[in-house]
């Protein structure tokens, strides 16, 4: 069994915190690229230039991709050998405290959802906690804004609704959101489980690197033909028109009841942000 030290935990969680928030990843950036220069409309080209003008100056100066830092999302992969010394969840908070505290990141989490008061530190953190086999901690890091996350939606759809039911449901989300998460987006889409199942599925969606498709060649597939669906909307890099609406779409599915056929589908921005650390 090996022992690790929640003091680690803390220390990393503090540094992925400004990372994250200062460094886009290398797909997102790509993905970016490509679109600004295979997009025809000018006016979305401009905006598209604006875009990544932004993140490299983000990342030279270590300054914030976006002034919404978000939710710190914590993904953390715990394996079956290994022992934590020290309260996981206090350390992760700790982790999040210090990291917005230190890189200067905007608080954004208030304490009850009605009386509306600031945390100061952006504390508690939204903890994902996942067993898996050896001795390792993975950690991932996400934080999630909310102009994209207040455009997320579930449905509890029926099986008789099928894949056409999914594909509608998909697009209206996207409709629905419009101009308002700050688009090109990623969408991240959960299909099964249970009704928070789902919506936990399609969150972590948005962690898989765009450029590895789903292993089931069927719904890797569905994340393709959505993609190109969901750009022939026309809405556009932020709702001005053009082809470029979504930069992918990630999809995770998990086996469900005869009776149900659950749907989320999470909107992030543009600036779809997570690192990650293994220890």
């Amino acid at each position: 069994m090996r022992e690790l030290d929640a003091i680690q935990i803390t220390q990393t969680i503090k540094r992925l915190c400004i990372e994250a928030n200062c460094q886009l990843p290398s797909d997102i950036q790509n993905r970016i690229v490509n679109s600004c220069e295979n997009e025809p409309w000018s006016q979305a080209k401009e905006i598209l230039e604006r875009i990544i003008e932004n993140y490299e100056i983000a990342g030279k100066e270590q300054q914030p991709i976006c002034q919404d830092t978000g939710a710190a999302c914590v993904f953390l992969k715990i394996g079956q050998d290994v022992h934590i010394v020290g309260n996981l969840e206090d350390a992760v908070n700790e982790g999040v405290r210090q990291g917005y505290g230190e890189g200067y990141l905007r608080k954004s989490i208030v304490r009850d959802p009605l009386d509306r008061v600031n945390t100061g530190d952006n504390t508690p953190a939204m903890i994902y906690y996942e067993l898996v086999p050896g001795d390792k901690v993975e950690i991932t890091v996400a934080p999630k804004g909310f102009g994209s996350e207040n455009m997320s939606q579930i449905k509890m759809l029926r099986p008789s609704d099928g894949l056409q039911g999914v594909k509608d449901f998909v697009l209206k989300v996207v409709e629905d959101a419009g101009p308002n998460p700050c688009p090109p987006i990623v969408i991240g889409v959960g299909i099964g489980g249970t009704f928070d199942k789902a919506a936990y599925l399609a969150k972590k969606a948005l962690m898989r690197s765009t450029d590895v498709p789903n292993s089931n060649p069927f719904y890797a597939d569905l994340e393709k033909t959505l993609l190109e669906e969901i750009n022939a909307l026309g809405i556009g890099p932020q709702g001005f028109g053009g082809k470029t609406t979504a930069l992918a779409v990630n999809i995770e599915t998990l086996p469900t009841h005869i009776a149900g056929l659950p749907v989320a589908v999470n909107v992030n921005c543009h600036v779809t942000r997570h690192k990650t650390e293994v220890l």
